[in-house]
């Protein structure tokens, strides 16, 4: 297989990114945008060995799946992957996906259930993040990165955010305009204005203009009156030169800088910067199921916290809730939550690593016990696992963003996974004081490749 040479073929299954997976020549080549039983013409655009990565050409016998998608930047933008494909067709993608880690990757079998589903196709997000920097040409562009880099595909707004991101853009070109300031520029360090990240919660928004100094907001101040009512603004100054949104120092323009919300019969304060999952149903539904799955007499400890939400509702429904977050900021916000609520004798917040807390929060619990984990994309470190495995908890609830993550923790707590000179292995003789329950993955993010996937395991009776 030779590299700007065009191919035909027949996709045959899709990958972990929703990517067509194509068999010519002895080679597999990975296709994006395809959908499974469609033939193809695509460009090789890498070849290595019998793998190949392509670029497609043109359709020639489209799916029953196939779909016209809505957005004019889609396969530029490197926000969504499956704007191609009927909204069931993701759904059962990811349901799938999820499956398939598991058996390949933890040498789990176990019927996974359908994908629960997002209300709303398009227009759910809540939340925004717009870089603003410069083209090839010095101009500056506001726009969303191109997939697996920083250059900026301009827009005028997102089909799978709310119907105020158009407002939220257009008031950001109008002050560029006017202010006369420019986008920055990573590679020289150049210009003054990098983000601007925008949250609704329940009509209410919060916009965070992000600069790499001070300067000044009056025009974004009134371009924004124009077309939002309830709104605070926030100025963050952020100099350095790495990847991260904001910087360490923060100004109130407009506001208070925060909104205060009520969900779940919780009262919470939040600001720019707080954490909150962006679909607001779907991240209803999954807590709905964790709660289901927490007996009111249990203590539950929540590793991976946050700041401090699904603890709270825990702390509430539940004897006692432990929370242990390693950032400050996040485990703050948790205490603030826990005072807001009267939550002072159920709820305990712990800022730390998990992998050192989590031992010594254990043996202060007793009675019915459950731990909840929802880590980052990278999973659990091994010592937590072990922690957990030992711990002699009634269930054990993994919430994860990250099928692979998820396959080799359940792996590893379940025993089909073992690890042998610092490699895992499949396990034949697999041995736990554990058994899965229910797996069930959550549409968080339609049109993308991502889901977050609840796993509930129960100790097996003694």
């Amino acid at each position: 297989m030779l590299k700007n040479e065009e191919y035909e073929g027949l996709v045959e299954g899709l990958g972990t990114d929703g990517e067509g997976i194509v068999k010519v020549e002895g080679a597999t080549v990975f296709v994006p945008f395809c959908l499974v039983g469609e033939r193809v013409r695509f460009k090789v655009l890498k070849a290595k060995g019998n793998i190949a990565y392509g670029k497609i050409v043109e359709i020639l016998s489209p799916s029953v799946d196939r779909v016209t998608p809505p957005c004019p930047v889609f396969g530029r933008c490197g926000g969504c992957d499956l704007q191609h494909a009927k909204y069931a067709a993701q759904l059962e993608f990811k349901r799938q996906s999820v499956a398939t880690a598991l058996k390949k990757i933890g040498g789990i079998s176990v019927e996974v259930n359908p994908c629960v589903a997002c209300e709303n196709e398009y227009g759910y997000r809540n939340k925004i993040s717009l870089p603003v920097g410069v083209d090839g040409e010095g101009n500056t562009v506001v726009g969303f990165y191109a997939r697996r880099s920083h250059r900026i595909v301009p827009v005028e707004t997102c089909a799978i955010q709310s119907a105020w991101a158009a407002d939220a853009i257009s008031a950001l070109k109008a002050y560029i305009t006017k202010s006369g300031l420019k986008g920055y520029d990573e590679i020289t360090g150049k210009g003054e204005l990098r983000h601007l990240v925008v949250r609704e919660i329940k009509g209410k928004f919060i916009f965070a203009l992000v600069a790499a100094k001070p300067v000044k907001c009056e025009y974004l101040l009134k371009e924004l009156e124009k077309k939002f009512g309830d709104f605070t603004l926030l100025l963050n100054i952020n100099p350095k030169p790495a990847n991260a949104i904001f910087g360490d120092e923060w100004r109130v323009v407009r506001g208070e800088g925060f909104f205060e919300a009520e969900e779940n019969g919780l009262k919470f304060r939040a600001g720019a910067n707080t954490f909150l999952k962006e679909t607001d149903d779907v991240r209803a539904k999954l807590y709905s199921r964790i709660l289901d799955e927490a007996p009111a007499n249990a203590t539950v400890i929540d590793a991976y916290s946050g700041g401090g939400m699904l603890t709270a509702m825990l702390a509430k429904k539940c004897e006692k809730a432990y929370g242990i977050e390693v950032v400050a900021e996040a485990s703050r916000c948790a205490d603030e939550l826990k005072e807001l609520n009267g939550l002072d004798k159920k709820m305990v917040n712990i800022c730390g690593k998990v992998e050192d807390e989590i031992e010594g929060v254990i043996k202060k619990t007793q009675g019915t016990r459950v731990i909840v984990c929802d880590p980052p994309r990278k999973g659990m470190e091994r010592s937590v696992v072990n922690a957990i495995k030992c711990a002699g908890a009634e269930k054990i609830i993994l919430v994860s963003c990250n099928p692979a993550t998820l396959a080799r923790d359940l792996g590893l707590l379940l025993g089909t996974l073992k690890e042998e000179n610092g490699t895992l292995v499949k396990s034949e003789l697999s041995e736990s004081d554990y058994k899965i329950i229910s797996v069930t993955p959550f549409d968080m993010f339609p049109q993308t490749k991502w889901c977050e996937t609840l796993a509930v395991l129960e100790r097996k009776a003694r």
